[in-house]
């Protein structure tokens, strides 16, 4: 049987917005297509968090001269290790470059379900102080929507993959529908109330708001705290493309997925001023085809969709796909993090944890939300948590038997507490994404080419990270207070933003309210390439929620006979 070239809908990738896209377009009822780069897993044999550091060749220390060889930029995320560099790319294979003043890392899976599978599953609603900032200071375009906008999806979206959190009635995080909390250690609890004190609650400290499951939900189990999510999550209770929505997508009869397929370009036919589909190499025999939809759904992850619109020209569009605005490119950003501080917290020497909490601690956002800070404009949360000393000792210690297992238990050393913080960055006209020259990447596709530099506002917000963190330590009662700062290049976050911007006009971007192409009616870019900002939280459930109600409104254009 001929494999069907023809479809209602292509949605290109598989991850988290990917995922989104092929589940609401499939239960809408249109025929889709969803091409991924990489090949397929399967969960029963790919997942590997319950494999033990004895049952690994190099014991959990992996194999320093391949990671080298293979993965020169992915090893440093901290979830490519022994077992888990499967779910990264080939470095070799797929190339970028950065000027050599302005290093940039670009972390990737190209793999059925994408960076779902390995993603830090912390989940944050915007409020409109985010979605207002950019018209508020000048700095970028403003968001052609506000939260109003959006707050129907983000419930959508957490009723249906399940997210554990705590209400704080906070006007800048807004409160979501969440599952049971998990719980705050009592070091973190006696923590957040001396905090709330001693700032006059304008200081918050709350449990983490994660896509995972503390109750079985939608027929995945809750969480069962074995601790190396990254790895993946065979029971699925914490929120991936490949464990939910594509098993959603899969159910209506409505989905086709095809492996291995790397686009190269969307096909423009300017008879119509639409897209028509896309060419497509497949990954193993280099073989070229194409497919066509009525609609397409760009979903390759930021740095991906618009190398891909950049790569689609023509003599409509000479410098990429829907760029009549010149912004395509434009704008990149990613959060800055890491700088913050730690300390001893007295006591609490009777209390231990049970199991491996795959949560943290948050505290929301405090800078420019009531008065503004003369240093730096935005801000930023904190993410951290408190633990006992000397829990991985034992991976560096001789000994073996009973009594040795039981002094690693119960011979623990003080408990500490620590957060760093994740700030927003400015949107700015000088980070880019262009397309190399030169380097290709293994399917003969121009290389990304990244300029994206840290500037005067983040630095300052660092500095402030430090500060503010060290104060809340001491508020708490911790002492030996140490300041940590951070040397994380753009891009290490993995919180990769813009280049493909929506914007209230034409002029200012490239997509509009509807994450539709301004010069492409039928083009469609939900991933993290539509931010006009990056506000300062974990952005996935943005992509997620404007994603579903893009295809709502596609499929409600579909039904007018608009597109």
């Amino acid at each position: 049987m001929r494999e069907p070239t023809d479809f209602d809908a292509i949605v290109v990738g598989s991850g988290i917005s990917g995922g989104w896209a092929a589940k609401e377009l499939t239960e809408h009822g249109l025929k889709t297509l969803v091409l991924e780069a990489g090949g397929p897993v399967d969960p029963n044999t790919d997942y590997v968090e319950h494999v033990q550091p004895w049952a690994m060749h190099f014991r959990g220390f992996g194999d320093r001269k391949a990671l080298e060889r293979d993965h020169p930029v992915q090893r440093g995320c901290y979830a490519c290790d022994e077992v888990g560099h499967k779910f990264f790319v080939n470095d070799n294979e797929n190339p970028y470059t950065t000027p050599d003043d302005a290093p940039f890392k670009w972390f990737r899976g190209r793999q059925v379900g994408g960076r779902s599978i390995t993603w830090g599953r912390q989940v944050y609603r915007w409020s409109d102080l985010d979605f207002g900032a950019n018209a508020k200071d000048g700095h970028g375009t403003d968001w052609p929507i506000r939260y109003k906008d959006i707050a129907p999806w983000y419930s959508h979206v957490e009723r249906f993959i399940g997210i554990t959190g705590a209400n704080e009635g906070l006007s800048q995080l807004p409160d979501g529908e969440f599952l049971p909390a998990m719980q705050m250690t009592a070091v973190e609890t006696d923590a957040r109330g001396k905090i709330l004190k001693s700032f006059g609650g304008e200081r918050v400290m709350t449990i983490g708001r994660a896509a995972i499951l503390t109750t079985n939900h939608n027929g995945r189990l809750a969480c069962h705290y074995c601790g190396p999510c990254e790895r993946g999550c065979i029971t699925h209770s914490y929120f991936t493309s490949l464990g939910s929505t594509l098993p959603a997508a899969q159910k209506t009869g409505n989905l086709t997925l095809r492996p291995n397929s790397v686009v190269a370009e969307v096909i423009y036919d300017p008879t119509r001023g639409r897209a028509s589909g896309v060419r497509v190499i497949d990954a193993n025999t280099m073989e070229a085809r194409e497919y066509t939809a009525r609609v397409v759904f760009l979903c390759a992850s930021t740095i991906e969709s618009v190398r891909l619109l950049l790569n689609s020209k023509s003599t409509r569009f000479p410098d990429g796909l829907a760029n009549s605005s010149g912004t395509l490119g434009k704008y990149v950003m990613d959060h800055h993090y890491g700088s913050g501080a730690s300390g001893t917290v007295p006591g609490f020497t009777d209390k231990r944890t049970i199991g491996r909490r795959p949560n943290g601690i948050y505290i929301a956002r405090f800078r420019n939300v009531k008065t503004e800070h003369p240093d730096f404009l935005r801000g930023y949360g904190m993410q951290g948590g408190s633990g006992r000393g000397g829990w991985g000792r034992g991976g560096s210690m001789a000994g073996y038997g009973a009594a040795f297992k039981d002094s690693l238990i119960n011979e623990l050393g003080p408990w500490s507490l620590s957060a760093s913080g994740w700030g927003e960055t400015l949107p700015n006209e000088n980070n880019t994404v262009t397309l190399d020259p030169t380097t290709k990447d293994k399917w003969g596709i121009p290389a990304a080419r990244m300029d994206v530099r840290w500037r005067e506002n983040e630095l300052a917000m660092d500095q402030d990270m430090k500060t503010a963190m060290a104060e809340m330590l001491d508020a708490a009662g911790c002492t030996n207070i140490r300041t940590h700062g951070s040397n994380n290049p753009p891009g290490h976050c993995i919180h990769e933003m813009g280049g493909a911007r929506m914007s209230l006009t034409a002029k200012d971007g490239v997509l509009n309210r509807w994450n539709q192409a301004w010069d492409v009616k039928n083009l469609f870019i939900t991933d993290g390439a539509c931010m006009a900002s990056s506000a300062c939280q974990n952005p996935s459930i943005t992509y997620m929620a404007l994603t579903a109600r893009a295809v709502a409104n596609t499929v409600a254009m579909m039904k007018r006979r608009e597109l």
